[in-house]
């Protein structure tokens, strides 16, 4: 997640480019980083701000090489360990993006986004209670995060502790009504407690804030074909593939869920054709 620009010692650029910036003209924002650099190539900031310019360009090999050049003048700024490390978690290099991490926590360990940061890298690694334990932290400076709720949650979930799993859950919509990826993710883990209705209306929600959303429309398919209702399901599934044909077809072809109803016409004929 791209960071703001920090406040400069030289106001006149620094001000142009944070307008930039913000409407994500990146390439501009970094042609103005360039020319500060040739007045003052030693600015660890302008490097750094420089660094999150690229990564929101997704030029993350770019955006490395322009923290380690703010890293060179000034090893202790915060900022450019915590680009450098987004940059190379990006790039699923998320054992030197964690070491990254970790620096600026020993820098700065109040910042909330950091601890987040290093906990969805320890999530992709499936080191779960590391993860648990840096939402813990991130949640304790910032608890009105609903993302650290829930990443915490889908740490949680692959440590099979589903009640806790929920819980977080609940928290993070509570905190965000709208997160649409958080009400599916509630359905899919009230599916694995045989809720059933719950999870209908969990992903109901979901599709209320995110009609286009597949994950909802797939989670409500199968729910139904475990209920054996092969009207809904398809209906269900079909809207899915609309949205999303081929993750999701493959999906369903595997997925024991729809065994139930797996012989049935309906369903047969609606795999065939998409």
């Amino acid at each position: 997640m791209s960071q703001p620009l920090q406040h400069s010692t030289h106001p006149v650029w620094q001000r142009s480019s944070q307008q930039l910036y913000s409407t994500a003209q990146y390439q501009e924002a970094i042609a103005r980083f360039d020319r500060a650099l040739k007045q003052w190539p030693h600015n660890a900031e302008i490097w750094t701000n420089r660094g999150f310019a690229l990564y929101g360009l997704n030029q993350c090999e770019e955006a490395i090489a322009s923290f380690d050049e703010a890293l060179q003048r000034q090893p202790s700024y915060t900022m450019a360990w915590h680009g450098k490390g987004l940059a190379l978690a990006h790039l699923s290099q998320y054992r030197e993006a964690i070491a990254c991490f970790r620096e600026a926590l020993r820098l700065n360990p109040a910042d909330a986004q950091v601890w987040y940061n290093q906990g969805t890298a320890l999530n992709r690694l499936r080191r779960y209670r590391e993860a648990i334990s840096c939402f813990d932290r991130s949640i304790a400076i910032k608890p009105q995060d609903h993302r650290a709720w829930f990443n915490r949650a889908v740490a949680l979930a692959a440590l099979e502790r589903y009640r806790s799993t929920l819980e977080n859950l609940n928290k993070a919509v509570a905190i965000k009504p709208d997160c649409h990826y958080a009400w599916s993710y509630r359905g899919f883990i009230l599916i694995k407690q045989r809720e059933y209705e719950e999870a209908i209306a969990s992903f109901d929600r979901s599709i209320d804030f995110e009609s286009q959303n597949p994950s909802a429309w797939y989670g409500k398919a199968r729910v139904y074909a475990q209920q054996q209702q092969v009207e809904l399901a398809v209906k269900c599934l079909y809207r899915t593939f609309i949205i999303s044909p081929y993750l999701y077809r493959l999906s369903a072809q595997a997925d024991a869920d729809f065994d139930p109803i797996r012989e049935d016409p309906r369903f047969q004929k609606l795999m065939d054709e998409i």
